[in-house]
């Protein structure tokens, strides 16, 4: 009688399939991370600073526009502009719940410098312990011809 011969099982991992759902997933979040970017637009200072160390909470951004009009990163409408009480008793019930939140201003170039102060202002009587500016490095910022 002749014996048939075995075949050995074969113990190496097909990584193909992997690879394609890696690189799918790559593509998805490549398309999708500029659409999750939300804000007002404004022209931020230039300024040679060092970079913040990344927080891993998401910071509160208040934003002033050329016109004064002063916005939140969070709500329902993070590009309605709000007025003072509104900016405050959002900014405040944050911190209640969450208080090593960061808090970060943003103003535009063309604001006026007491309107960014005001929002300052404002973010400290809401609690906040230490409000940080944010301003756009030289080497990154764009021609103005190109906006």
């Amino acid at each position: 009688m002749l014996r048939r011969a075995r075949k050995r099982p074969m113990s190496e991992i097909n990584i193909v399939p992997y690879i394609d759902v890696m690189l799918v997933l790559l593509v998805v979040f490549m398309v999708a991370a500029p659409l999750l970017t939300l804000g007002v637009s404004v022209e931020l200072p230039k300024a040679a600073a060092k970079p913040m160390q990344s927080e891993r909470q998401e910071p509160l951004v208040a934003s002033v526009d050329a016109e004064g009009n002063m916005y939140l990163n969070i709500g329902d409408n993070p590009d309605a502009p709000l007025d003072a009480d509104t900016l405050v008793q959002r900014v405040a019930a944050v911190l209640r719940h969450q208080p090593e939140t960061p808090v970060m201003v943003r103003g535009d170039t063309s604001a006026d410098y007491g309107s960014v102060v005001r929002v300052m202002a404002l973010l400290q009587t809401a609690g906040a312990p230490s409000v940080g500016l944010v301003t756009e490095s030289p080497e990154q910022a764009a021609p103005r011809g190109s906006r």
